[in-house]
């Protein structure tokens, strides 16, 4: 269990975040055509996975549109948006705004990745859904760079995570 911020106060998650070494877990995401997509699908890329509470807030949505925006540069790695958003409203976001080199999947199917990946937030406002983060894996699915952000309100370390491409 972890403890970060929603607005100065403490709210945890459940387990912890990856840690920089270690294998991804694999997951069952939900891509916006309602297909199910696992890690094994982005097999043999660089990925980042940028997770968070909603495309329908500003700070996520800034994010989303920061990693579109570096994704230009980096055109051999997966940009994963992954959120608790119903797949319908992850597409009308993403058209909408012009996201066009990220692939954003929900959990709608299941918390299971939020647990497993340690974001899933067990208590405060935003109960059931995740905490931000960022992973970079490798093409073997090695984390290189592990950041839960401490105050869910506020951006990731956008630097960082670029740097472990």
């Amino acid at each position: 269990m972890a403890t970060i911020h929603f607005k100065g106060t403490p709210v945890h998650t459940h387990g912890e975040l990856p840690t920089v070494g270690s294998r991804a877990p694999d997951f069952r995401l939900v891509r916006n055509d309602l297909a199910d997509v696992s890690l094994a699908d982005f097999a043999g890329k660089r990925k980042v996975l940028s997770i968070f509470p909603s495309l329908d807030t500003s700070v996520c949505l800034a994010s989303a549109r920061r990693f579109n925006a570096e994704a230009q540069a980096h055109p051999d790695v997966w940009v994963l948006l992954i959120s608790a958003d119903l797949p319908f409203a992850q597409r009308r976001v993403c058209q909408a705004e012009g996201l066009d080199r990220v692939v954003p999947l929900s959990m709608m199917r299941s918390r299971q990745f939020a647990k497993d990946y340690g974001v899933l937030l067990v208590d405060g406002p935003l109960e059931g859904i995740t905490a931000r983060a960022v992973l970079v894996l490798d093409e073997t699915d090695t984390v290189r760079h592990a950041q839960l952000v401490d105050e869910i309100a506020a951006e990731p370390d956008y630097a960082a995570a670029l740097a472990a491409l």
